[in-house]
């Protein structure tokens, strides 16, 4: 799944970069776009030559890792297709977690049965066998190392994982960075305060392919964060003019009525929890 390409069909496995490939759950709807991106890593290539760091430079399109190391992140819903074709790709090490909400968390219990593998995830209660993460751990499996960035504001145990020695450097970013559109704060276990501050984290790695867990990869992160941030700041100068309009002690409805007034029914609650984020970090 290039960039410039559709995106992958449901249990095809796609390779994007050296390192990564990509099996979408077939799981569409109005939050999960698409579907869920399961990722699948290893540093092992298509061509023997290139059986370590950064694997193969022009690894992309359709291939597997058939009797290779791979490490998963997020095994997405519990759909037993979905989560046999991740068993099948090679021998599963290790299940990594970006955050609870269960479109990425559903199949853990399923995928460890498949393949045996630990998980490890921020929250000790989706760990099997695993230590919770921290930010700044260097995981080693697979032929990698995969650096753990904490990155609270979707959720507060929201973690990206970055794969320095990629081709090209490549960081998986769960729900913090979706592939099309701006991301919902889950409010109160979300803050905008925090999402703010990881994006700003996250612009450092400047030139890193995005890898997010909706819809299609991105280019070039810090171009991606500066105008994600760019967005909230719009937002947040909306919600200013409808308060001064209808006032300090307009409803959550009322208030996301002016601000989203074209939004998908789908998404209305996305939408209302954001605008409670908005409402906090304003200080109402």
């Amino acid at each position: 799944m290039d960039p410039e390409e559709p995106h992958a069909h449901p249990g095809e496995l796609r390779r994007v970069s050296a390192c990564a490939g990509v099996i979408l759950a077939p799981n569409p709807g109005p939050m999960t776009l698409d579907g869920t991106n399961t990722w699948i890593l290893s540093a092992r290539g298509s061509d023997p030559e290139y059986p370590h760091y950064g694997a193969h430079p022009s690894a992309q399109g359709r291939g597997s890792w058939p009797g290779s190391d791979v490490v998963v992140v997020d095994p997405g819903p519990e759909d037993l297709g979905h989560l046999q074709a991740i068993a099948d790709v090679g021998n599963v090490v290790l299940i990594l977690i970006t955050h609870r909400h269960g479109d990425h968390t559903d199949g853990i219990d399923r995928l460890r049965e498949l393949t045996g593998a630990p998980v490890r995830a921020v929250l000790p209660e989706h760990c099997r066998e695993g230590e919770p993460l921290r930010d700044g751990d260097t995981i080693v499996a697979a032929g990698m190392r995969i650096q753990v960035i904490a990155t609270p504001g979707h959720t507060s145990d929201s973690v990206c994982f970055r794969i320095p020695h990629d081709e090209p450097e490549t960081i998986i970013t769960g729900d913090t960075i979706l592939g099309r559109g701006s991301t919902m704060i889950d409010h109160p276990d979300g803050s905008l305060g925090d999402y703010l501050r990881s994006l700003d984290v996250l612009a450092r790695y400047s030139g890193a392919l995005v890898l997010p867990a909706h819809a299609g990869p991105l280019h070039d992160i810090q171009e991606v964060c500066e105008e994600l941030t760019d967005h909230r700041l719009q937002r947040l100068d909306q919600v200013r003019s409808v308060l001064h309009e209808l006032g300090s002690n307009a409803s959550l409805p009322a208030i996301t009525d002016a601000v989203y007034s074209d939004v998908p029914h789908g998404v209305r609650r996305a939408a209302e929890h954001s605008i409670a984020a908005q409402l906090a970090y304003l200080g109402y």
